[in-house]
């Protein structure tokens, strides 16, 4: 009977996942909501944990992106990079994934990515490259970046003393197997990726958004040309504060002792490092105008705010349903998947990822199964080589980073698919999985 009521509930949230995405822009929000409302009223589940923090990043990443966009500070850097991408197209299917990559090494969050993804997206369509292409790529590299990252959570799960902490494994331990075998695994995904998919000019969906007016790709290269020509002075200035509010980020989240401390009724806490985003893309917003000299009504009208709207509410609604539907289940979930891992412990792997795609969270992953790998008695080692595993949660599309990919890509070529499960970030997901992974049980092998 309880196995009965699960495969119910998944194959709801599956239904509104495909409905939504069928309607398009807040429709997943929308029928995420409806998902809510389902599990919480009809099936009496606890609602989930809403995704406030993830919100309030985008919402303040957005606002300092589209503050640069009215400032002329997005099309500046677009212009800058397509005079480069003109003699080598292809290179931001490699350039986008290692940024958000080494964006999110550095801070420890994969939100960081926000502010790139546009950006990439928008070099890729006015340079004709097919945005589905760099776009997947970065928005996976973006978590693959949290495993080896000395700031994640998930890193700190792993060398705390109650797991691998206690069975001698160190921090350097993590960056020696982790950094290499993901920056391995992007080059192989971006690689692939450069080959997958129509050219962008021949895609349907970017043909009929082009027929129904929805992409001016004549006006975009005018606009760029004129750009390339006569770039607005005010501009450069507006990508130099949003440039400082990048590093800033960075500094804060590699040097954690650098956030306030506060102490309340005797108990001392610190900013984290999602209000420390919060507060300082914000705040780097009203620089920007100030510097470039643009309206709050121009930031507002552009499409970047736009689509990061679209993307928050979808968030919204798509990930409480998630998170309502794992948690309320978890206990069924995790004994499944002991019961699998007892039996065939060379598949932890496995039940690593299968979990992820359950919590939507590397640090809960590791601190719901490494117990169990250490109880197992698998190898510390490989229990680290085994690390990348925790980011399968691309595998459903309704991660975060993966909705604002997709509502970034205004071409449309960044999409889920007729069945949700064949969407645009699985090939590169899969791939930069099982090639860190691999390269991770090499390293350890030659290494140590």
């Amino acid at each position: 009977m309880v196995t009965f009521l699960v495969i119910l509930q998944l194959f709801i949230v599956l239904a509104l996942i495909f409905i939504g995405a069928r309607v398009g822009g807040i429709g997943l929000g929308i029928y995420g909501m409806v998902g809510v409302f389902i599990l919480v009223f009809i099936f009496g589940m606890h609602p989930g944990k809403v995704p406030i923090d993830v919100m309030l990043i985008i919402a303040s990443v957005i606002t300092a992106t589209a503050a640069l966009q009215a400032a002329g500070g997005l099309d500046y850097m677009v212009g800058l990079a397509a005079r480069f991408l003109r003699k080598h197209p292809t290179h931001i299917t490699y350039y986008g994934p290692l940024t958000t990559w080494l964006f999110c090494l550095v801070a420890g969050t994969a939100h960081t990515s926000y502010s790139l993804l546009p950006i990439i997206s928008e070099i890729a369509k006015n340079s004709k490259i097919r945005p589905e292409r760099p776009m997947t790529v970065a928005t996976i590299a973006a978590s693959l970046g949290i495993t080896g990252s000395p700031m994640s959570a998930a890193t700190a799960a792993v060398i705390s003393t109650d797991l691998l902490g206690g069975q001698g494994i160190e921090l350097k331990d993590i960056l020696l197997v982790c950094i290499p075998a993901s920056l391995i695994a992007i080059l192989v995904a971006s690689f692939v990726q450069n080959r997958v998919g129509k050219e962008l000019e021949d895609d349907p969906e970017y043909q009929r958004r082009v027929r129904e007016g929805l992409i001016d790709p004549e006006a975009e290269a005018m606009a760029m040309a004129q750009m390339e020509q006569s770039p607005n002075p005010r501009a450069k200035w507006s990508v130099l504060a949003f440039l400082l509010g990048v590093v800033l980020v960075i500094v804060f989240g590699s040097a954690p002792s650098l956030r306030p401390s506060f102490e309340v009724d005797g108990v001392v806490t610190q900013l984290s490092m999602p209000e420390t985003i919060e507060i300082l893309m914000m705040s780097m917003a009203a620089v920007i105008l100030l510097v470039g000299k643009a309206s709050v009504k121009q930031a507002v009208s552009g499409n970047i705010f736009s689509a990061g709207m679209n993307a928050m509410i979808a968030i919204f609604g798509i990930a409480w349903m998630g998170d309502t539907f794992f948690n309320g289940n978890l206990e069924f979930f995790k004994s499944h998947i002991a019961d699998v891992v007892t039996q065939y412990p060379f598949l932890f792997s496995v039940a690593l990822f299968i979990m992820s795609i359950m919590l939507f969270s590397q640090a809960a992953t590791v601190r719901t199964l490494f117990p169990l790998g250490i109880g197992l008695g698998i190898p510390p080692l490989a229990l680290v080589a085994m690390f990348p595993a925790v980011n399968g949660y691309f595998f459903f599309p309704n991660y975060p980073t993966e909705v604002a990919a997709i509502n970034f890509d205004t071409t449309g070529t960044t999409r889920i698919g007729k069945y949700v499960l064949n969407h645009s970030f699985q090939l590169s997901g899969f791939i930069t999985t099982f090639v860190s992974i691999g390269v991770g049980y090499l390293i350890i092998t030659f290494l140590y």
